[in-house]
C-alpha cells in the first residue's frame, strides 16, 4: 500500500532554489524561497546552523556559500540546501529523474 512520508494533512516547510540546478553554486546568483503553510513574513533563516540575518523575508539572493535552512511558524524547519563556491561543477536539473529519462547536464567552470 501507499505510505505517506508525513502525517496526514501535515504541511512541511521547503526551500525553493532558483535557478533549478543541483548542486547550487554561488555564482548562479541563487535565490532561496521559504515555502510552507506557516506564517508568511515570519521566516527565520539559518546558515551553517547559526541564525542568519534575513529574518522576516520569505526569499533572498545568496551571497555566501554554506548550508541554509529556513523555519516557518506552523510548518517547521526546512530540509537543508547547500550552496557551493566550487569553480568546476557538473549540474543536473532538480526535478526527479528516472531511468531512461533524457537529461540535460550543465558543466560550469
Amino acid at each position: 500500500g501507499w505510505c505517506p512520508l508525513s502525517p496526514t494533512g501535515a504541511q512541511t516547510t521547503q526551500l525553493l532554489v532558483q535557478p533549478p540546478w543541483r548542486p547550487a553554486v554561488l555564482w548562479d546568483q541563487v535565490t532561496l524561497t521559504c515555502q510552507g503553510s506557516g506564517t508568511a513574513g515570519a521566516t527565520t533563516w539559518y546558515k551553517d546552523g547559526q541564525r542568519w540575518g534575513e529574518d522576516g523575508h520569505d526569499n533572498f539572493t545568496v551571497t555566501e556559500s554554506g548550508t541554509y535552512t529556513c523555519d516557518r511558524p506552523g510548518s517547521g524547519l526546512s530540509p537543508p540546501v547547500i550552496i557551493l563556491n566550487d569553480w568546476l561543477v557538473l549540474q543536473v536539473p532538480t526535478r526527479t529523474l528516472l531511468e531512461g529519462d533524457t537529461v540535460t547536464l550543465r558543466c560550469r567552470d
